[in-house]
């Protein structure tokens, strides 16, 4: 397992020098984090209903009776999401061995998300917009910033849509792959 991870990341390096390739925006460096959760641990994972960059509506109902990874990101078009989101594209076998799903949210308009998912040669996951109403899907787990992007949030919601996982880190790097999937075989029952 960690010999598969540690191959991953090795495979992740390349993708770091792509995203400088796909001219990428460079906000500089944020403020770590800007939001004041309104979940916690236990929790029922509050309902959303979101467009997909293909046009299709999303409803994080459509996955109970899945385990669900909900990827909040601030920007497309930013290096650290450029970066982070190719990254899980490569790790959805180590997602699917554990009966989860990825599903990717930001708060950019679908048609600039779509231009982005090109760019980046095409994600496996459905990449969602919170665009409008505006950041609502963000703000109802409280990680909308006070920019009216997202958090670098993640979430784990277990197969009764209950949260039984939640990092929200520093909005300048990308968290580490080895700490979610660790969290997932928790969640998945495989970590004991």
């Amino acid at each position: 397992m960690r010999g598969c991870i540690l191959a991953l990341l090795i495979c992740l390096c390349p993708i770091a020098a792509a995203a400088d390739h796909m001219h990428v925006y460079d906000v500089g460096k944020l403020k770590p984090v800007d939001s004041v959760l309104k979940v916690k641990v236990g929790d029922a994972a509050p309902a959303f209903d979101l467009p997909s960059f293909t046009g299709k509506r999303v409803r994080l109902a459509d996955y109970r009776g899945r385990i669900v990874i909900l990827s909040f990101v601030p920007a497309a078009w930013t290096p650290v999401c450029s970066d982070q989101w190719p990254g899980y594209n490569l790790a959805l076998g180590l997602f699917a061995e554990r009966g989860a799903q990825l599903l990717g949210i930001s708060e950019d308009n679908w048609p600039s998300q779509h231009a982005w998912v090109e760019a980046m040669g095409g994600l496996g996951f459905p990449v969602l917009s919170d665009f409008w109403p505006h950041g609502a899907a963000a703000s109802a787990y409280g990680v909308l910033r006070s920019d009216g992007t997202a958090e670098r949030a993640l979430f784990i919601i277990d197969k009764k849509g209950v949260i039984r996982w939640i990092h929200v880190g520093d909005v300048n790097k990308r968290p580490d792959l080895g700490e979610l999937v660790h969290a997932l075989d928790e969640v998945a029952g495989k970590g004991q």
